[in-house]
């Protein structure tokens, strides 16, 4: 099948999408192949910063010292000082609340460990364990940059799917999105372009139009 540009089937892809009474997320749905993926290496875990954003609200969360988490109120959606992890960890609701709401994780190097044995059975099996900055940092622009990406993960599954937009923005947008979530996949798998059975554009509830 001769590819189609991702403007074109982007464009297809909403107009065949009868309008819903909420707002929408695009996704692209791509069909791996000739991987095994019961060896970890192969399965895709990774984030993707998108040119035009994500369309609808990223949630970064920092776990971090007093000094630290008062830099980051009023940037992250949830700061969390060291010295009340412990009591966050213990309410079990707040916890997976906060592991099913929040994004993106960040976390100082030094309780890393820490979070691991209190947290790591919440936020393990999501994908959701923080990614470590160092201590006395300021990760402005990464919970920023954070708040412009999404988080691809294939797991053990032939077929996944990630978001690239909300149905509110520019088919331009979303194609380049697309493009970019794209190149970082093949850039990604071990042989590239030719582990890709095929990709589909969709809606939530939108018929898929093949892209690939």
């Amino acid at each position: 099948m001769v590819d189609r540009p991702s403007l074109e089937v982007v464009t297809e892809a909403l107009g065949k999408a009868p309008e819903r009474g909420f707002g929408e997320t695009v996704e692209v749905s791509v069909n791996l192949k000739d991987l095994d993926l019961s060896v970890p290496k192969n399965r895709l875990e990774d984030e993707v910063q998108l040119p035009n954003g994500r369309g609808k609200a990223v949630k970064v969360a920092v776990f971090g010292s007093p000094e630290l988490c008062q830099k980051m109120r009023g940037v992250a959606d949830l700061v969390v000082p060291a010295n009340e992890l412990d009591e966050f960890a213990k309410d079990k609701k707040a916890a997976k609340k906060a592991a099913n709401g929040i994004d993106f994780f960040l976390a100082e190097a030094p309780i890393m460990p820490t979070i691991g044995k209190r947290l790591g059975t919440v936020l393990g099996p999501r994908g959701k364990m923080p990614r470590p900055v160092p201590p006395g940092s300021d990760p402005t622009n990464l919970v920023n940059a954070l708040k412009r990406s999404i988080r691809i993960r294939s797991k053990g599954n032939r077929t996944f799917h990630a978001p690239v937009g909300t149905r509110a923005m520019q088919p331009e947008q979303i194609a380049q999105n697309v493009d970019a979530v794209l190149n970082r996949i093949v850039g990604k798998l071990e042989r590239g372009r030719t582990n890709i059975e095929s990709v589909f554009v969709k809606t939530t509830m939108g018929p898929a139009v093949r892209l690939w």
